[in-house]
């Protein structure tokens, strides 16, 4: 098991995640490092809980309209073979990202 350290909100974070996954896990703190940066950009700087739990809103908001997304594409009808095919890939990835958000979350609650 790997350890990754993440930084989000000026606050460094010891992640685990599968190895070969540092990368993946890096560039999703990244993202969520930037998310954070924007919101307290809008809002200020809150607590530590309230951020998170507004990210993972703003994320989970995300993650919706990514799956609204693909029930719009499925329903197109054409090349439906192909699509059917390309959106359950992108599914996949959707659930695993969700998975993800979630792991972080629950080690960002513990530290």
């Amino acid at each position: 098991m790997a350890q990754v350290s993440v930084q989000i909100n000026g606050r460094k974070y010891q992640i685990s995640c599968d190895d070969g996954q540092e990368a993946h896990l890096t560039r999703l703190g990244t993202y969520v490092d930037n998310r954070v940066k924007e919101l307290t950009a809008a809002v200020g700087q809150i607590d530590d809980a309230r951020l998170l739990v507004m990210v993972s809103l703003l994320v989970a908001d995300e993650l919706s309209d990514a799956y609204s997304e693909l029930d719009v594409a499925r329903s197109a009808g054409e090349g439906a073979a192909a699509k059917l095919t390309a959106e359950d890939v992108l599914s996949e990835k959707i659930e695993n990202l969700a998975e993800r958000i979630e792991s972080i979350a629950e080690t960002c609650e513990g530290a």
